[in-house]
């Protein structure tokens, strides 16, 4: 399987301040490629840096065979990379349907938006009963889906979905993941960041654990040992490393 993204020894971070350090990874094309790892380790900058959103400092990244590193981030959208931010980033004083709308206005999409915004309320049915609502009515995981929904509507070639499960009821949860799954089995090329370990393994490809700026994990999704992996989750690894003589 190709690969459709890949990064290489990349630096990145804010200001003065560096939080990538050297990281390596790429995502294969239709599937499903998780990012894991504790709060400030890196993941989200991580995201905001193939997006353009924040500079890169050194390494590559290339998408669909060509370098994009540094490139604008409206760009990196214009050439179908997508990110469905932490948080959600709704409008939330303008309607559902008017929120998914703004999606679709990307220039290759724009001609499908109509098209697009049935496939939207296809897959989140309760968007369809809320289209004429505010954003600001619907619960936390109606705003996930709407957040979903208005990324698939630029019609992506790369999907980054950054920690969709964040302050969301363990029943809304499985309800976002089991989205996250049926567009993988679709064929969507998706690399997901997230916390919870279980959920995330039980619809990865493959998966890697960023901890401290730096993967410290890289396995198929399959092979995880999940006693390890929190091993190293939790820096537990380094805990119980024998003191020097």
């Amino acid at each position: 399987m190709a690969k459709l993204i890949e990064v290489e020894a990349l630096r990145a971070g804010y200001g003065a301040i560096n939080v990538l350090w050297d990281i390596s990874l790429s995502a294969e094309e239709g599937k499903l490629t998780c990012i894991l790892g504790p709060n400030g380790g890196g993941k989200t900058t991580l995201m905001r840096a193939i997006m353009g959103l924040i500079p890169v400092r050194s390494g590559k990244i290339r998408f669909n065979g060509h370098e994009v590193a540094n490139l604008p981030t409206w760009d990196m959208v214009a050439d179908g990379v997508t990110m469905i931010p932490e948080g959600r980033m709704i409008f939330r004083d303008m309607t559902v349907e008017d929120n998914l709308l703004i999606g679709g206005f990307v220039r290759r999409a724009r001609p499908r938006a109509r098209k697009n915004l049935e496939i939207a309320y296809d897959m989140f049915p309760r968007l369809k009963e809320r289209r004429h609502q505010l954003a600001s009515s619907l619960s936390g995981g109606e705003m996930q889906m709407l957040a979903m929904g208005r990324g698939l509507m630029e019609e992506p070639k790369l999907i980054l979905v950054d920690e969709p499960s964040l302050g969301l009821a363990p029943v809304v949860v499985d309800e976002v993941m089991t989205i996250l799954d049926r567009l993988r089995q679709q064929g969507r090329t998706i690399i997901l960041v997230e916390q919870n370990t279980n959920k995330a393994l039980e619809v990865a490809d493959h998966v890697y654990l960023v901890r401290g700026g730096k993967v410290v994990l890289s396995e198929p999704a399959a092979n995880v040992d999940l006693d390890r992996l929190h091993d190293l989750y939790f820096a537990r690894d380094i805990v119980n490393e024998p003191d020097p003589l």
